[in-house]
């Protein structure tokens, strides 16, 4: 519950919001949670997971605010929106490189958070959709960034239960998921 909520705060919805819902866990899946609530806009479901193995030597990190989130919003029309928090400020002008077992994907930064945006100027939804992707059949999310002081960081969090928890938002936000394909038989 204490993740709901750090979540809750970081993306600005503060106990003073009187048209939103308490946010609710409805899963744990292996490595990832799912939560839903509702806003002015209507619902809202996302799932969040904490690394694995985090860079601790960066000073004055918070680490329970560090994580990953696919967040739906079907009310706006938006879908997959991934987002990093690192837990420590990113350099100016920097990008994040994500790794999901050799795929790589380059993220722009805002203060401590990095958006899976071709623009960030843009309202494209490609590169979230391509990371959503490789997060559904992949196995582990590697995070690669620098802090405001320069120094490189690599985070590593598990994606073992990520499409349990990603499908089971879509059925709570009414979007349809696409089962992943069956695996080739094994000879």
């Amino acid at each position: 519950m204490a993740r709901i909520v750090i979540v809750l705060l970081l993306l600005g919805f503060g106990a003073t919001s009187a048209l939103a819902d308490e946010p609710k866990s409805f899963g744990v899946f292996s490595d990832w949670e799912a939560v839903t609530f509702k806003d002015a806009k209507g619902k809202v479901c996302y799932i969040t997971s904490h690394p694995k193995k985090a860079d601790a030597a960066i000073m004055n990190r918070q680490a329970a605010l560090t994580y990953v989130m696919v967040t739906h919003r079907p009310a706006e029309k938006t879908f997959d929106v991934v987002n990093i928090v690192a837990g420590y400020n990113y350099k100016d002008g920097s990008k994040v490189t994500v790794d999901i077992d050799n795929e790589k994907l380059n993220l722009y930064t805002a203060g401590n958070a990095a958006w899976a945006w071709d623009n960030p100027s843009a309202d494209d939804q490609a590169t979230d959709k391509k990371l959503v992707d490789a997060m559904r059949k992949g196995t582990s999310l590697v995070v690669h960034g620098t802090t405001a002081r320069g120094t490189q960081t690599t985070d590593t969090y598990s994606l073992i239960g990520f499409n349990k928890a990603y499908t089971a938002i879509g059925t709570a936000c009414g979007v349809k998921v696409v089962p992943l394909p069956a695996p080739p038989p094994s000879e």
